[in-house]
């Protein structure tokens, strides 16, 4: 009933926005009088920004068509390099680029939002590598005859795009390339299996380093809200309470999901007041006329508010195995029972980095991974604290762009192999 009661409110409100929308042009026309008088521009605003509030918003795309590197502009092509049922594998290409330039693998979190949430990301890492990322589906668009997706399924996955790239990389007769992960957040965990997995089988796919960026690998170190709440509800709540049945209007119909709505209201609730704030200033800046950043915060919330489902197997085991049952930390972890020991990493050079002010992920969370791999030489550790970042600030944004970002770069060509 959950799922069907969030559709009804939907429709109700998408057909508020409509309203909203449309009265908002109708003020603001110039042959309406009203638009003249005080209070016919600041009821249009208002409506203005009530409609995009409530809007219902899909899938967003790239849209990466060009990038600047050194001044020169290029071309940027998208492609479905692999396809899966729970998951592509995207390519982007950059017309006119070295071919010899590394190979990045970037995994999106799978975490209540598209992988769009990490465009920034993707367009700052063209500017010196080969960029592919994990476009994760949206779980209520995909049939229950695609049988289930739980977090060991999804480290099949990072291991099976992994190769793909490799693959990639080494074809046409060039051989002995190896390629690079980057972990956004949540897949900081499976990517981090993934890795240690792949070093212990001597894979030649094993990533040359493994980035992690604000990812929970050890949520007892600084914990969060999001941590606390997790620690102090037993995992059949979470099973009673933020599970859901999809919809008939959906391909995935019968599917039981964590619903993307449920984790965009969780996390907007966090800091409510600041969303508020947002949007109040929206409002300032279309009364004053400062139309750019009033698009600004649009274009923000357009990709925020653009979520989508997971399946309950894959929320409910991430939500035990890592918030709280520790299992990675304490050596524990299990990948379709086989033991999945992080000491064997060995081959690939890790990069932890955390925000200063992450309020998701708590200092010390990702920098536990740097601890956790005793035989790996120092040489191939490092950590970064990005100052005055939050938990977006670290893979978007002026931060992301200009202090994270040469870092990553820096890691990825000291340890190129």
């Amino acid at each position: 009933m959950l799922y069907h009661a969030y559709e009804l409110q939907r429709s109700w409100m998408n057909s508020a926005s409509a309203l909203a929308s449309i009265s908002a042009e109708v003020l603001s026309n110039p042959a309406n009088p009203l638009g003249y008088t005080g209070m016919g521009p600041m009821v249009a605003n208002a409506m203005e920004v009530f409609a995009h509030a409530t809007a219902a918003y899909g899938k967003p795309a790239f849209g990466l068509t060009s990038i600047a590197i050194d001044g020169t502009l290029h071309d940027v092509t998208e492609r479905v390099a692999l396809h899966r049922p729970f998951g592509d594998l995207l390519h982007f290409t950059v017309e006119g680029a070295p071919a010899d330039r590394p190979r990045l693998l970037i995994v999106a979190p799978m975490s209540g939002h598209y992988a769009t949430l990490l465009r920034g990301t993707v367009e700052r890492m063209l500017e010196s590598a080969d960029v592919f990322i994990t476009d994760w589906t949206d779980a209520k668009m995909v049939p229950q005859s695609e049988g289930q997706f739980d977090l060991d399924e999804y480290i099949d996955y990072l291991i099976a795009f992994t190769e793909h790239v490799h693959a990639e990389a080494n074809s046409d007769g060039a051989k002995g390339q190896r390629i690079h992960m980057m972990a956004v957040c949540q897949p900081s965990v499976p990517a981090f299996a993934a890795t240690a997995l792949m070093n212990l089988q001597k894979s030649p796919a094993t990533p040359a380093t493994l980035t992690m960026m604000g990812g929970p690998i050890d949520t007892r170190e600084c914990p969060t809200v999001v941590n606390n709440m997790a620690m102090q509800r037993p995992i059949a709540w979470f099973r009673q309470s933020v599970i859901a049945t999809v919809p008939m209007k959906y391909p995935g119909a019968g599917r039981r999901v964590y619903p993307g709505f449920m984790q965009l209201n969780a996390f907007m609730s966090m800091n409510l007041s600041s969303h508020m704030l947002s949007h109040y200033e929206m409002f300032k800046h279309l009364t004053a006329g400062d139309d750019a950043s009033a698009q600004a915060t649009k274009d923000f919330y357009d990709e925020y508010r653009s979520v989508c489902d997971m399946t309950a197997e894959f929320y409910l085991q991430t939500v035990e195995e890592v918030f709280q049952k520790h299992s990675i930390p304490k050596g524990e972890f299990r990948h379709k029972g086989t033991l999945v020991d992080i000491t064997q990493i060995t081959d690939t050079a890790l990069l932890a980095i955390e925000g200063e002010r992450d309020d998701i992920s708590g200092l010390g969370q990702t920098r536990a991974a740097l601890k956790l791999t005793p035989n790996l030489p120092d040489d191939k550790k490092r950590y970064y604290m990005a100052e005055g970042a939050g938990h977006y600030g670290i893979f978007n944004g002026s931060r992301w762009r200009t202090k994270v970002a040469p870092v990553v770069e820096e890691w990825i060509a000291a340890h190129g192999g």
